[in-house]
C-alpha cells in the first residue's frame, strides 16, 4: 500500500484525529486541573483517557466523573 491508496480515506481519518486529540486533551485537563470526583484512581483514568483510542475518554466523560 501506498500514500495514494489512503489519499479517498484522509478526509475521514482527518476529523477522526482531531476529534480523538481534543477529546484525550480535555480528559487530561478535567482530570489533572479540575480535579473533580472520580469513580476509581486518577492514574487509572488518565491511562483509560489517553491510551484507549477515541472511547477512554468518552469513557471517562460517561463513568468516571461523579457529579457533585
Amino acid at each position: 500500500m501506498t500514500f495514494n491508496d489512503f489519499m479517498p480515506y484522509l478526509p475521514l481519518i482527518i476529523p477522526l484525529i482531531l476529534i480523538d486529540l481534543g477529546l484525550k486533551i480535555t480528559a487530561l485537563v478535567d482530570i489533572l486541573k479540575k480535579q473533580p470526583k472520580l469513580r476509581g484512581p486518577k492514574w487509572l483514568w488518565i491511562v483509560i483517557a489517553v491510551g484507549v483510542n477515541l472511547v477512554g475518554p468518552i469513557l471517562y466523560f460517561t463513568l468516571g466523573r461523579e457529579e457533585a
